[in-house]
């Protein structure tokens, strides 16, 4: 019976934690920081979405071994370990995005014509702040009896 009664209260609590706005907020950010980095992270491999190492500064390029688009290559591993870091700890993984995204934001910056995307990079920036934040809270309340 009381296995019975521990089922039925963690569904309920499920439920419950379903319904709390803050955690389907927590849910998105971790769902759109796991999918979105893995997908560009993989794309720096095909370049389908855009030429990759036309959004690298030629100051960075002249600092990093190889050519742009090895460089690329090294930027799409890391997106994609930063997604899967998301996924399994975003605790952690909402602090790694945001800083990945402080490094990109710097690099556009530099690059005449990309401060738009510097700034649409700047809102994502906080997302994964807010995702770190979130994470906090609601892995705290987990590990509450």
């Amino acid at each position: 019976m009381s296995s019975v009664t521990t089922s039925t209260n963690s569904a309920g609590r499920r439920r419950a934690a379903l319904a709390d706005p803050g955690y389907q907020a927590f849910v998105i950010l971790r769902v759109g920081f796991t999918v979105a980095p893995i997908l560009f992270g993989l794309d720096k491999f095909a370049n389908l979405l855009v030429d990759w190492p036309t959004y690298l500064a030629p100051w960075i390029d002249d600092i990093v071994p190889g050519s742009a688009q090895a460089a690329m290559y090294a930027v799409g591993v890391i997106e994609i370990v930063a997604g899967l870091v998301v996924a399994l700890a975003p605790r952690f993984g909402g602090w790694l995005v945001a800083g990945w995204l402080a490094g990109i934001i710097i690099n556009l910056l530099t690059i005449p014509g990309h401060y738009d995307i510097a700034l649409r990079d700047f809102g994502l920036l906080l997302g994964a702040v807010a995702l770190a934040r979130l994470a906090q809270r609601y892995h705290s309340e987990r590990q509450q009896p």
